[in-house]
């Protein structure tokens, strides 16, 4: 079995809006062959808890908009290190980065296929590791571009 039609919709969907708000390292895995309750997880991450927010607002005012997708659950939002949309078809993650690298998402699903997202998204690839040494270089406390 492999996601449906809509849930990569949805999936790209998202995965652009994660982008569009400067999400780092954005990357869909179609777990529909070893879950029975969603077909397919998006993974994105944020170096602080402002842009998280701000990564999940635009998800889910994209998904409102475009798709007439409304999430089922949101969990996570107070704290925002890490956030869970549930749209049934689709679960979105939205990571502090440091919560990403801990709990390391990739390695439990990197087994099911990647699902091929945007440009915009594909080129997210990277980025925390970018802004860590950007960071430990002395450089801009916050990712140039509009996130808010």
């Amino acid at each position: 079995m492999t996601a449906t039609d809509r849930s990569l919709q949805l999936i790209k969907t998202a995965a652009q809006a994660a982008a569009d708000k400067l999400a780092h390292d954005v990357i869909a895995y179609d777990v529909s062959d070893v879950l029975s309750i969603t077909d397919a997880f998006l993974l994105a991450s944020a170096p602080n808890d402002r842009q998280v927010k701000s990564i999940v607002d635009e998800i889910e005012e994209r998904l409102l908009k475009e798709l007439g997708a409304k999430p089922v659950r949101r969990e996570g939002d107070r704290e925002a290190r890490w956030v869970l949309l549930d749209y049934v078809d689709i679960v979105v993650h939205v990571q502090h980065n440091e919560e990403r690298v801990f709990y390391a998402l990739e390695r439990l699903w990197k087994d099911c296929p990647e699902i091929e997202l945007p440009a915009d998204a594909q080129a997210t690839r990277g980025k925390a590791e970018e802004y860590a040494r950007t960071q430990a270089a002395g450089g801009p406390a916050e990712p140039e571009g509009e996130w808010r």
